[in-house]
């Protein structure tokens, strides 16, 4: 079944005024179009934000309760719909069916937090030096919030920032990655189905060149919040600080793991070709490389590569399929040019690096899971993110060293330790310089109430999720009153 996906602007599903559109293919069979997108125009995106900053007016008026009421009811019908739209994601973008639908579901537990969030204070009294007066704070919305959101996570990703972008009363016109297009359109029908006021949120397909910029240079958007590489980013940062506007980018990671002699080697193998394998490699906190004490460097090496070659790799609707392809041509060729960038720089190919040849990845963008050893942290795999199921290992002798190797990245997303010693535990919290840190676990994950984002050039070092999003699409105002 092919599907259209239109523009959804002030409450109505509309076709772009240029008549164009763009195909959706299916990474795991080329030979499936899953549908069309729009290919809007610069006068469809401000048709689009037109309608947000109407809609504004209104929406910032009603309390935050009712606004959290229609979060509620988006999360009822996302959770009555996850199997249908986990099916449409798989074959837009290739992530395994289980954990699409896993994925799903978060987008459920966000919707539900963020609910709850219009019941929490926004604002707070302060003593004043005048002993008649009454001083206080409180948080109002920025107005109309551009969302930008990448096709790794179509479902998770938009909603953790239209749900905190709506609570706190602005309206949104949202674009979502290309490829992903028709998720996001189901994503925006929830809002719909919810009843949510025509305009509060929009929806705009189209290229980034036209769309993703006209937002960065349109007066009456007001704030844009962005999840994408850091080219992009730079350019979103330059564009939004030129007219005084608010921008939020969480972008690139090279994230490492550090494996201590003392660690439960099983699970520290288990976990970081999890951290390096799941979604393909294409998460922005995927686990890049492993920096393992000497002495246990062997035996956690034939754990990971034991793990590795167990993997099943296929279309993520079939059953029993650990990795699904890489999502496009592009990041298929990216992937392989590391590879072979490794193999070039003396790096020891340990497990993968091929192309799939079974009958079913013979129509897709897929490649195996791939280890690396023998890596140094000057080579260019150490040092770049990939975006693919590639691991790098790397052998130190201390704490000392593992964690200054670390530090030594442009990145600073995500890290984990594993041992067994608490000292090192608090030790490593204090000095990895990364912002989300993790003890016997993978780099990866996050939950809806705690905050998300980088350091370094990760992040513009705001962060997203829990009641930390309030600081971005929220602005303070101060008040007094004198009797």
């Amino acid at each position: 079944m092919t599907l259209t996906t239109l523009n959804f602007i002030n409450g109505e599903w509309v076709s772009a005024q240029n008549g164009s559109f763009i195909r959706s293919i299916n990474p795991s069979d080329l030979n499936e179009v899953v549908g069309t997108i729009a290919d809007s125009t610069i006068e469809d995106l401000d048709d689009a934000v037109q309608a947000a900053k109407r809609a504004g007016v209104s929406w910032r008026k009603l309390s935050a309760v009712d606004r959290g009421n229609f979060l509620h009811k988006a999360a009822d019908i996302l959770e009555n719909n996850v199997d249908e739209i986990a099916e449409i994601a798989t074959r837009e973008m290739g992530k395994v069916l289980h954990e699409m639908k896993g994925e799903v579901k978060r987008g459920v537990a966000i919707l539900r937090y963020f609910a709850q969030e219009g019941m929490r204070q926004t604002g707070e009294v302060l003593p004043s030096a005048q002993s008649n007066n009454f001083l206080y704070t409180k948080r109002v919305p920025i107005g109309v919030v551009g969302i930008i959101t990448p096709w790794n996570f179509p479902v998770a990703i938009p909603l953790w920032k239209i749900a905190p972008a709506l609570i706190y009363g602005n309206t949104v016109v949202f674009k979502s990655a290309s490829e992903t297009g028709i998720t996001a359109a189901k994503l925006v029908e929830v809002f719909n189905q919810a009843g949510i006021p025509g305009g509060v949120i929009n929806f705009i397909n189209g290229k980034g060149s036209v769309i993703g910029q006209g937002m960065v240079e349109h007066n009456d958007i007001h704030a844009i919040s962005f999840t994408g590489s850091n080219e992009v980013g730079k350019q979103i940062a330059i564009g939004m600080a030129a007219r005084g506007a608010k921008y939020q980018l969480e972008m690139g990671g090279k994230n490492p793991v550090i494996v201590l002699e003392d660690a439960d080697l099983d699970l520290a193998a288990n976990l970081t070709v999890l951290g390096a394998m799941k979604q393909t490699g294409q998460r922005c906190t995927a686990t890049s490389k492993a920096f393992v004490q000497r002495s246990v460097y062997d035996r956690f090496k034939e754990r990971v590569i034991e793990k590795v070659q167990s993997l099943k790799v296929g279309p993520g609707l079939f059953n029993g399929i650990d990795m699904g392809p890489l999502a496009s041509k592009n990041q298929l060729d990216s992937v392989v040019d590391y590879i072979d960038k490794g193999l070039t720089e003396g790096a020891t190919l340990l497990a993968g690096g091929r192309i799939p040849m079974g009958s079913e990845c013979k129509n897709g963008f897929f490649i195996e899971p791939t280890v690396f050893g023998n890596v140094t942290n000057n080579m260019v795999i150490a040092k770049e993110e990939i975006f693919g199921p590639v691991l790098c290992l790397i052998k130190v002798e201390s704490l000392d060293e593992a964690i200054e190797l670390a530090n030594d990245n442009m990145y600073g997303l995500s890290a984990s330790l594993f041992t067994k010693d608490l000292a090192k535990a608090f030790i490593f919290a204090d000095q990895i310089e990364a912002g989300l840190v993790q003890i016997n676990g993978e780099t990866g994950g996050a939950e809806p109430q705690a905050p998300f984002g980088g350091m370094k050039a990760s992040s513009s070092h705001s962060r997203e999720q829990g009641q930390a999003a309030k600081e971005f699409f929220t602005t303070i105002k101060t008040i007094t009153i004198t009797p």
